[in-house]
């Protein structure tokens, strides 16, 4: 008996490997839509829009969703799920133009917030020197 192949369709599917049993969540925070889908900026899922994990919180997002959130200047480098500090784990192999632009921003940020505490101790010591 032989066997004639006529057609032939592939069929894949992905998803990220995240190499941590701790995840539990596979939602976007910002967005709510699955990290195996694409973030509303993204045409196709993939290396393009990687996921950003919270190294302190744990809260998990999208690249550009994350990007977004931090742009806002009311945002202060906070997390939007738990308003704690975000700070993200680097364990990319790439370093691309949208992750320089994160580093910027939770920089920026940080300086932003170091720059308040600063000028509410100089207050501080402005009334402590008055009442002397």
């Amino acid at each position: 008996m032989k066997v004639e192949i006529v057609d032939w369709q592939a069929v894949a599917s992905w998803h990220w490997d995240l190499k941590d049993d701790s995840i539990t969540d596979e939602l976007c925070g910002i967005c709510r839509v699955a990290f195996d889908g694409t973030c509303p900026n993204c045409k196709y899922p993939g290396n393009e829009c990687p996921l950003i994990l919270g190294a302190g919180c744990q809260h998990n997002f999208h690249l550009h969703c994350i990007l977004q959130w931090l742009e806002q200047d009311t945002s202060k480098g906070l997390c939007p799920m738990c308003r704690q500090v975000f700070e993200f784990r680097k364990d990319f192999n790439t370093v691309t133009k949208d992750i320089n632009s994160l580093l910027m921003l939770i920089d920026g940020h940080k300086s932003m917030r170091d720059r308040e505490v600063d000028e509410e101790f100089d207050s501080f010591d402005d009334d402590l020197r008055m009442n002397d």
